[in-house]
């Protein structure tokens, strides 16, 4: 005995060390996985991982949008007049309906400044801006011509692109302004250049750039939100031009254009989110991550230890199994052995000694019989497959039957029970006890998790080839999205109620498998506020193989 002490600790020892084994480097992963987790939620990592994202989308928008312009206006630049035939800024605005103004500056002539016809106005406004370029060039002009002749020395480029503000309607508005050097100035100190209105910028050129650079994907797909970025003048917050995925808001993130266009700023923002809650979309999914990892790892340990330490048990029974069964065969068949072997030698010349000893064979025998029936028997109870007893049941007693034998719990919870049962319910063929079960399980589902009305409603009629049976409360209800779930074993609705009011979970589960095994389905017509109704269908007409195939 103490040897076999000694094996079963070792044994068990054994299994601790394996589990142990596995355990240990599991667990020091997923505390080192939470403690990067934490660290990275204290540094606020991922908010700066995707602001610096934010940051590489702007610049490389800024970068596209001033290029965009650039060749723009070096294409405009190609058709503009030279020095000599300044005359034909008209000429060079109708060919380009998208310039507000045009213009050229030379020094001691003064400047000639010409505006769509559209945008003449009566008081005089243009006049006021080519007196206020005049004056303008008249003291930078040799500065702009220095930054033109660096630029084209750095970049190749021939065109200065800036900004001009003007105040319409006690508002300041944004326009473009190009400058470059017109053709045959030769040492001349003179200008050229034209302007790009507000208008044309919000409504033409800032849209296509923007959508260009962050085409529109998709508004509607919540899981993949669309990037906008937005365009807006140092003035004033409201955007100026926006892409198409921008859904109105306060920008994530801000930066101002590096050149070409001084006094505007860039901002981007996902659609519908924000990078705070992005960060903790993420940490909450990690660690939900790991803490489901080490559910799953402690649950696989626990069952990996007790399948293990089972499986040794179940050897050990077995063992003590067989040796049982040897023990107690060997026994009779020694006894019969002994006597048939005496009888055989003819040692007994009594005949009641004789007849004594062939009772003894025969009760061993019956014995021997008795046991090898009951390892049978042990065998069919290990196989655990039992049939459904169908039988033939008249339905509405059974239904009557069961709500009365219910009717007391369901009134000393306070509910008012309507009871609607039809006269021509045929008789089915059924499992008395499963229906019964189906049914107390509804009622009772419908008695937990009705809070304020307290009905409750069972009919059994019959429709469209079957007999329904029928089970309505006014209780809290059931979303629509959870309907289809809470069939499922060990799922319970989200509602606070259902997870104050105990249960397991296993009710409809049951009920469902009670149906199907009948043949029959079950449905549910329910909403949050406005109570539930389970209808369970019986097919009046069942088939044999149907039944022979129902099983428990």
């Amino acid at each position: 005995m103490i040897r076999l002490k000694r094996r079963r600790w070792t044994e068990r020892t054994r299994i601790l060390a394996l589990m142990l084994a596995v355990m240990l480097p599991a667990t020091a992963l997923i505390a080192f996985g939470v403690l990067h987790l934490r660290s990275i939620q204290r540094d606020h990592a991922v908010e700066a991982a995707i602001q610096r994202d934010y940051q590489q989308v702007l610049a490389i928008a800024d970068k596209r949008i001033v290029a965009r312009a650039r060749d723009m206006a070096e294409d405009a630049r190609k058709d503009f007049p030279d020095l000599e035939h300044a005359s034909n800024l008209d000429g060079f605005l109708a060919t380009h309906p998208n310039i507000a103004h045009a213009f050229i500056f030379v020094d001691g002539k003064g400047i000639d400044f010409r505006s769509q016809p559209e945008l003449m106005h009566s008081d005089g406004e243009e006049s006021k801006e080519a007196e206020m370029f005049g004056k303008w060039f008249d003291v930078d002009a040799t500065e702009f011509i220095a930054k033109l002749k660096k630029i084209e020395e750095e970049s190749g480029s021939k065109v200065y692109l800036t900004n001009n503000w003007v105040q319409r309607h006690d508002r300041w508005e944004y326009q473009s302004l190009v400058l470059f050097r017109p053709l045959g100035a030769g040492d001349r100190t003179a200008l050229a250049g034209f302007l790009y209105d507000s208008d044309y910028l919000a409504n033409t050129f800032f849209p296509k750039a923007l959508n260009a650079v962050m085409p529109c994907v998709t508004t509607t797909d919540a899981s993949h939100p669309q990037t906008g970025i937005m365009v807006r003048t140092m003035k004033d917050k409201a955007p100026m031009a926006v892409s198409p995925g921008w859904d109105g808001g306060t920008p994530e993130l801000e930066r101002p254009f590096e050149a070409g266009f001084p006094g505007l700023v860039l901002g981007i923002k996902l659609r519908g989110t924000t990078i705070a809650a992005m960060s903790q979309r993420f940490l909450r999914t990690s660690f939900i991550t790991l803490g489901a990892i080490s559910v799953l790892l402690c649950a696989g340990i626990v069952l990996t230890y007790r399948n293990v330490t089972r499986e040794v048990a179940l050897a050990k029974l077995k063992s003590d199994f067989v040796s049982n069964v040897s023990h107690e065969l060997r026994t009779p068949l020694s006894l019969i052995r002994l006597y048939a072997e005496t009888l055989e030698l003819g040692r007994l010349p009594n005949m009641d000694k004789q007849q004594e000893y062939y009772q003894i064979i025969r009760k061993e025998s019956e014995r021997l019989t008795s046991l090898i029936n009951n390892i049978l028997d042990f065998s069919r109870i290990e196989a655990g497959k039992k049939e459904y007893e169908f039988r033939q049941t008249d339905l509405a007693d059974l239904v009557r039957s069961t709500l009365e034998s219910y009717r007391f719990q369901i009134e000393q919870n306070g509910f008012r029970l309507e009871q609607k049962i039809d006269e021509d319910i045929p008789p089915l063929k059924v499992d008395r006890e499963a229906i019964a079960r189906s049914l107390v399980n509804l009622v009772n589902n419908a008695v937990k998790y009705s809070s304020n009305e307290k009905f409750l409603a069972v009919s059994l009629y019959r429709a469209n080839g079957s007999v329904k049976l029928e089970v309505a409360d006014h209780g809290i209800g059931i979303a629509p999205h959870e309907q289809h779930k809470i069939f499922d074993k060990f799922y319970r609705v989200g509602d606070p109620l259902v997870h104050n009011t105990k249960g397991s979970g296993l009710g409809l589960s049951l009920v469902r498998h009670i149906v199907q095994a009948h043949g029959g389905n079950i449905s549910v017509d329910s909403g949050p506020g406005r109570g539930s109704r389970f209808i369970i269908s019986l097919p009046v007409q069942r088939t044999v193989q149907e039944a022979r195939r129902a099983t428990a």
